[in-house]
């Protein structure tokens, strides 16, 4: 078991998982707390000014098409000296806010905002809408990205089998389009990168 005040409420993590009473402490953790959270436990963790979102785990599903587009991800920023990761991996959107998005990408592997303990910023993420809270994909975080200024936002969404691809203007995202199966997903952002919708979504379904 770890056990760690860090100057506020007490941290508890037994077998990678959290056991603190998350609720009755919301609006009490501290960034550091939030920090130790992830470093301590194998659960995507998300942090909103001393309030904590412990996300469900991903499904097969999910978790096939992230592999489809990390790919197709991996391919592009070889050859154009970028870097792509996958979470968990912990985004700072500002100070007190931390998000952990489905796929990051930066075009330069040498970006300053490339760090160790988190990325301070990325040119594009992905997120690939879980159907416990589509909201959280669709509305919160589009507003979360916005406000770290990331240029470009993909909603990947198999519940309607749509790509929506989103260019930031100012603070606010507009959408660049919205692409179906038998389209390729393309951005701004990216030069020469497209997903194919269709073998996107077909990249999730069982045999």
């Amino acid at each position: 078991m770890l056990e760690s005040s860090l100057d506020g409420p007490r941290v508890v993590a037994q077998d990678d998982c959290i056991l603190a009473e998350a609720e009755a402490l919301q609006g009490l953790w501290t960034q550091d707390q939030y920090l130790a959270i992830t470093n301590a436990c194998n659960h995507l963790v998300e942090f909103t000014d001393g309030q904590i979102e412990v996300l469900p785990t991903p499904t097969r599903r999910h978790q096939a098409i992230t592999r489809f587009l990390l790919l197709l991800l991996s391919d592009w920023t070889k050859a154009k000296g970028g870097e792509v990761f996958f979470a968990p991996l912990r985004l700072r959107v500002r100070e007190g806010k931390f998000r952990e998005p489905d796929l990051l990408v930066l075009r330069d592997a040498a970006d300053p905002r490339n760090q160790d303990a988190y990325w301070l910023g990325a040119d594009l993420v992905m997120e690939i809408v879980s159907p416990d809270n589509p909201s959280r994909d669709l509305v919160t975080k589009r507003n979360d990205y916005a406000e770290a200024g990331i240029p470009e936002y993909w909603i990947v969404n198999p519940l309607t089998d749509t790509v929506t691809v989103l260019s930031l203007r100012g603070d606010a995202y507009v959408e660049h389009g919205v692409f179906g199966r038998g389209e390729k997903a393309e951005g701004t952002i990216l030069a020469g990168f497209s997903a194919d919708v269709s073998a996107t979504f077909d990249a999730g379904e069982l045999p």
